[in-house]
């Protein structure tokens, strides 16, 4: 009897393209064996405008990958970005009353302390993240774990994001008959795709372009101190080669995608020169 096929699959729908990548699991690594992409519809200004339209892209991306990889798919982790999605640092503090050895379950118990803060109407957790955890005062601590101590505490950055948008992505990815698995926030995921572990240790900020939306996370120390969204996206870069080169916007588009770079060979301000 032959094993079953273990798989891993990512969706990113973005407001540009919507974008699906199909893992195999072999010898703990994962190979690519298909992946799509297809022209998005049904966004406006980085937020889902038609549900349908982008459950639509999503079954286009899903049949394409499906096709090239050979089998089925049923979940997949989900991207989620965008102008709703920003970062909050808070606090947690548990009493473990007699000094004693801090087990597991009390980091989960400090870390679930720290993500029930006061958010406003329409705001849930959507990820933590610790930065240090303090133990009977003293701070600076990555791994609590078997110390002993009476008391708890724990720094945390919290990404939030909106309710209604969350559901409407799953919502539109359900309706494309997959689960959804997990939702990641975007820069997050480019973070560990495109940095190295020492990289984030030494500090790092990583910024994911898209075209109606850009995301930013900042590393210092394996610990992570900002995840945001920033106004500035791909289509501002359009418009100002529209409006400079007195262009339509889609042919500004065209120029952009053929001819634009960054390239620090280019970069006047690098060291060394």
């Amino acid at each position: 009897m032959a094993a079953k096929t273990i798989y891993a699959a990512g969706l990113d729908a973005g407001s540009h393209k919507t974008r699906l990548v199909i893992c195999v699991v072999e010898e703990e690594r994962l190979r690519i064996v298909g992946c799509s992409a297809v022209e998005s519809q049904g966004w406006l200004k980085g937020r889902i405008a038609d549900q349908s339209a982008v459950t639509g892209c999503i079954l286009a991306a899903l049949r394409e990958a499906e096709a090239m990889a050979g089998f089925p798919v049923e979940s997949v982790t989900v991207g989620i970005g965008g102008p709703t999605v920003r970062g909050a640092n808070a606090r947690g503090v548990v009493e473990l009353g007699q000094v004693r050895e801090i087990e597991q379950r009390d980091v989960n118990r400090v870390a679930k302390r720290a993500s029930t803060v006061q958010l406003q109407e329409d705001r849930m957790v959507l990820q933590l993240f610790p930065q240090d955890f303090v133990v009977d005062d003293h701070p600076g601590h990555r791994d609590p774990r078997k110390m002993l101590a009476s008391r708890l505490e724990v720094n945390v950055h919290l990404v939030t994001g909106s309710v209604q948008e969350h559901n409407s992505l799953i919502g539109a990815v359900n309706q494309a008959h997959l689960s959804v698995e997990e939702t990641v926030f975007e820069a997050l995921a480019s973070s560990y795709a495109s940095v190295l572990p020492e990289e984030r240790r030494e500090g790092i900020a990583v910024i994911d372009i898209g075209a109606q939306s850009s995301e930013m996370v900042v590393y210092h120390g394996e610990a992570m101190y900002l995840a945001t969204t920033i106004r500035v996206c791909g289509d501002h870069f359009s418009r100002d080669l529209a409006q400079g080169l007195c262009i339509s916007f889609e042919d500004a588009e065209m120029v952009k995608l053929e001819y634009g770079c960054a390239d620090a060979e280019d970069c006047r301000g690098r060291k060394g020169c």
